[in-house]
């Protein structure tokens, strides 16, 4: 699967457990360290596992396993890696402290809705 569909799969499924303001980050050009981030944020701690879960399931039933997952016992900011594409699921308070949008902002992004 290539890194644009992955960013959009990961993005869908962080959008089935109704995570807030979900946007892609398109990295290619600016680093090497990976093509795309998908940053996105949960209301609680159980939101954000339920968040992390359905991306980890989701891309898993894909075929796609996660290279490293990190903040799963803190759940205040939780990474998911797929070595291509970076998932960032944030509390609302961390993401707003680390802004990773403005570090970023000379990358293409777009904010993921919901189509329904």
């Amino acid at each position: 699967m290539d890194s644009s569909l992955l960013a959009r799969k990961a993005a869908g499924f962080c959008l089935a457990k109704k995570a807030c303001d979900v946007c892609i980050y398109d990295l290619r050009g600016l680093t090497s360290m990976t093509d795309y981030f998908v940053i996105c944020h949960g209301d609680s701690d159980l939101q954000m596992r339920a968040v992390a879960e359905s991306v980890l399931e989701g891309l898993k039933n894909e075929g796609v396993r996660a290279w490293h997952f990190e903040g799963r016992e803190y759940s205040r900011w939780m990474l998911l890696d797929y070595v291509d594409v970076v998932v960032h699921i944030f509390r609302r308070e961390e993401r707003v402290f680390y802004n990773l949008e403005r570090l970023w902002g000379d990358a293409p992004s777009e904010t993921v809705q919901d189509a329904a």
